[in-house]
């Protein structure tokens, strides 16, 4: 499970703001996934750039397929609206009381190429599974996500209860020290960043560690655990952005 954690202890992994990525993050942000051009090229100004910059950004990108333009609005292509899906569903998971049964995900396809292995394995680690061993994934079902239909070509579901203690098994499928670590420093981040286009940017790790967090039943987590304060903040300084951005109240 790849983790925001940058070389220096207690750092983050912060990538460089770009026209792109502020323009992709209002419209991820936005419900329905539409602005027009005219709020688009105002909303980045807070965060440092301009309009022409963002304006071949928009062409650019509706070139690459990443927009969709109807008039002078902007929509994110069919492929984006996904990703706008796991987005969500790392800022507010759809979670249920867990009764101590797992998920379990038997491999059962041959045959594969490394390309159709390395894709099945980034689908499921995207549904929060992990790999106890080659082929065989697992996770507590305390989920309510949606199962993908065509991964039951490749695969066989159960529902099991390990006989190896839940917290013990837990542990040892995620590296939940290391993901609260950075959850921390990313906390830390947010809160000390000095302007909008900072504060922007360390927003835009706050969701990619999101999409790492395995959303386990509280009683498999250390204490502590900064999960739901993560989420917490990053939805309050998102509506400050978002509000700054479009000229709303946030």
């Amino acid at each position: 499970m790849r983790m925001n954690v940058s070389a220096e202890p207690g750092g983050v992994d912060l990538r460089p703001l770009s026209a792109r990525s502020v323009v992709l993050s209002l419209l991820l942000g936005a419900h329905p996934p539409e602005l027009p051009a005219r709020d688009l090229v105002r909303g980045v100004e807070p965060f440092g750039v301009g309009g022409s910059t963002v304006r071949a950004a928009l062409s650019r990108m509706v070139a690459a397929g990443d927009l969709r333009r109807t008039d002078t609005v902007y929509r994110l292509s069919d492929r984006l609206l996904e990703r706008q899906r796991r987005q969500d569903d790392a800022v507010s998971p759809d979670t249920r009381a867990w009764e101590g049964d797992w998920e379990m995900a038997v491999i059962t396809a041959t045959g594969r190429g490394p390309a159709e292995r390395a894709d099945l394995r980034t689908r499921l680690t995207a549904l929060r599974l992990a790999e106890l061993r080659e082929g065989v994934w697992l996770r507590p079902a305390s989920l309510g996500r949606p199962w993908p239909p065509d991964l039951d070509q490749v695969l066989q579901r159960f529902t099991t209860r390990p006989a190896v203690p839940a917290r013990e098994l837990a542990a040892s499928l995620w590296p939940l020290d290391a993901w609260a670590g950075t959850a921390r420093a990313l906390l830390a981040h947010v809160e000390r960043s000095p302007g909008p286009a900072e504060r922007f940017t360390a927003l835009a790790a706050v969701v990619r560690h999101l999409l790492a967090d395995p959303v386990l039943p509280p009683a498999l987590l250390p204490a502590d655990w900064p999960g739901p304060a993560l989420r917490t903040a990053y939805e309050h300084h998102r509506r400050t952005l978002a509000g700054i951005a479009l000229g709303t109240r946030a």
